[in-house]
C-alpha cells in the first residue's frame, strides 16, 4: 500500500498505537492478571490465611496422602518428599494459575493470530478488503488480539479462583512438583451453603486434590494428556466474522424470549468471543482427550469412594454436593473447559465411572492396577463405553 492509500498518515498517535501493540506479544498479560485479580477478589482486600487454617490442612493432608497411596498403589508423590497442601487466597490462586495456564493459552493465540514477521508499524492490508482504511482498520483489529485474549485469559482464571477448591479441579496438569494449592475462602464458602462439617470437607478435598496428583503424577498421563492439551490449543482456526455473523443472527424479539440472556449465552461460547472456529484437527482430538479425561475422572471417582466412606462421617452428603455441583454448573463455570476441549458435564464422569466399575466387576483390583501401567495400554474413545473390549486388548 503506498503512502497515499494510508488514511492514517500524518498521525502519529496512531503510528504510536500500532507500534505498541505490536510489541506486546500473543497475548497482554500484564492486562490479563489484573483483571484475573479484580475477579478474583471481587475489587476487595482478602484477608491473610489464617495460620490455624494452614495447621488443619498440613495434618488432614498427612492422612489423606497415607490413605490415597494405599488405595491406588500408585506414588503419590512425584519428587520423592511428602506432598505439600498449602492454603492460598483466591488472588495468590489465580497468579499462579495464570502462569501454569499460559503456554496453552499461547499456543492458541499463536495459532490465531501467527506472528508477523514484519516490523509493527509495517501494516499491510488485510485480503479480501478493497477500501484502503477497511484494510487498516482490519489490520488494527488483528493488533488488537492480544488485548482481546489477555482480557480473556483473566475472565476466565479470575471466575475460575472464585470456584476452585485446588488446583486440580481442572485435570490440566501442573509444573512437576509435589505441591498443591487450595483456596479455603471457596472451600469454606461451599461448606457454609450446605450446612458441611468444615474438617470433613477439608479432609474430602485433599482426598480428591491427592487422587488426582497421584494419576497426573504418572509420567506417561500427564504426557499423553499435556500432548493433547497442547494439539487442541494449537488446532484452532481464525474465524474474524464468527461474532459478527453469530450477533447478526440473534434474534432480538422478546416475544422469543429474554433477549439479553441469548446474548449471554453467545458471549459465553469461547469460540465466538475470540474469533475462532473449530477445526477438522479438534474433532479428531476432542474424542481422544474426553476419553482421556472421563477414565481419570472415574478412576479418581472410585477411590473417592473406596476412601471417603470408612474416612469421612458426612461422605455421601459432601459427594451429592459436589454431584449436584457439577450438574447446575452454569456456562460461565465452563469457559475454560470448552475452551481447552474438556466439557466436563456429570454425564462425562458418569461415563468414566461407568468404564472403571466395568473393569472392576469383571477382572478386579488386579485390572484396575493394569490402567496406569503404560502409555500403550490407555483406554480408547470406544472402550472407554465398552471396558470389555480394553479388558480384552491387554489380555485380562
Amino acid at each position: 500500500m503506498s503512502s497515499s492509500e494510508n488514511p492514517f498518515e500524518g498521525m502519529p498517535f496512531f503510528g504510536d498505537m500500532l507500534r505498541m501493540l505490536g510489541n506486546q506479544g500473543p497475548v497482554q498479560w500484564d492486562g490479563a492478571r489484573q483483571l484475573a485479580l479484580s475477579i478474583a477478589t471481587g475489587g476487595e482486600s482478602e484477608p491473610n490465611i489464617d495460620p490455624l487454617e494452614r495447621m488443619r490442612f498440613e495434618q488432614l493432608s498427612r492422612v489423606a496422602e497415607l490413605q490415597v497411596s494405599g488405595a491406588t498403589g500408585l506414588s503419590v508423590s512425584t519428587t520423592g518428599r511428602s506432598v505439600t497442601v498449602t492454603p492460598v487466597t483466591r488472588s495468590q490462586w489465580a497468579l499462579h494459575t495464570l502462569d501454569v495456564y499460559k503456554p496453552l493459552l499461547e499456543t492458541m493465540a499463536t495459532a490465531l493470530h501467527p506472528p508477523a514477521g514484519s516490523a509493527a508499524t509495517e501494516v499491510e492490508p488485510v485480503e479480501g478488503f478493497t477500501d484502503p482504511t477497511e484494510a487498516w482498520l482490519g489490520q488494527i483489529m488483528g493488533l488488537l488480539s492480544p488485548m482481546l485474549l489477555g482480557m480473556t485469559a483473566g475472565s476466565l482464571v479470575g471466575h475460575l479462583a472464585t470456584r476452585s477448591f485446588g488446583d486440580l479441579d481442572l485435570p490440566i496438569p501442573r509444573t512437576a512438583s509435589d505441591d498443591i494449592e487450595v483456596v479455603p475462602a471457596t472451600i469454606e464458602a461451599f461448606g457454609t451453603d450446605w450446612s458441611m462439617d468444615g474438617d470433613d470437607l477439608r479432609l474430602w478435598v485433599c482426598m480428591h486434590q491427592m487422587t488426582n496428583h497421584a494419576v497426573l503424577g504418572v509420567p506417561h498421563v500427564r504426557a499423553r494428556l499435556n500432548d493433547l492439551l497442547t494439539q487442541y490449543a494449537g488446532a484452532f482456526e481464525s474465524d474474524p466474522d464468527a461474532l459478527g455473523s453469530k450477533l447478526a443472527d440473534l434474534d432480538f424479539d422478546p416475544s422469543g424470549g429474554d433477549p439479553m440472556a441469548k446474548f449471554q449465552e453467545l458471549m459465553g461460547d469461547p469460540e465466538v468471543v475470540l474469533g475462532a472456529v473449530r477445526s477438522q484437527r479438534q474433532e479428531e482430538i476432542q474424542p481422544l482427550l474426553q476419553g482421556l479425561v472421563a477414565v481419570i475422572g472415574g478412576y479418581v471417582d472410585h477411590v473417592m469412594d473406596s476412601v471417603g466412606t470408612r474416612l469421612i462421617g458426612s461422605y455421601g452428603q459432601v459427594t451429592e454436593a459436589m454431584r449436584r455441583r457439577r450438574v447446575e454448573a452454569a456456562a460461565s463455570d465452563r469457559f475454560v473447559e470448552r475452551l481447552l476441549g474438556l466439557e466436563l458435564t456429570q454425564d462425562h464422569f458418569d461415563r468414566g465411572r461407568a468404564f472403571v466399575d466395568g473393569v472392576v466387576e469383571r477382572a478386579g483390583r488386579e485390572g484396575l492396577d493394569r490402567l496406569w501401567s503404560s502409555e500403550d495400554v490407555l483406554p480408547t474413545p470406544n472402550e472407554v463405553v465398552a471396558p470389555g473390549l480394553w479388558l480384552a486388548r491387554i489380555d485380562l
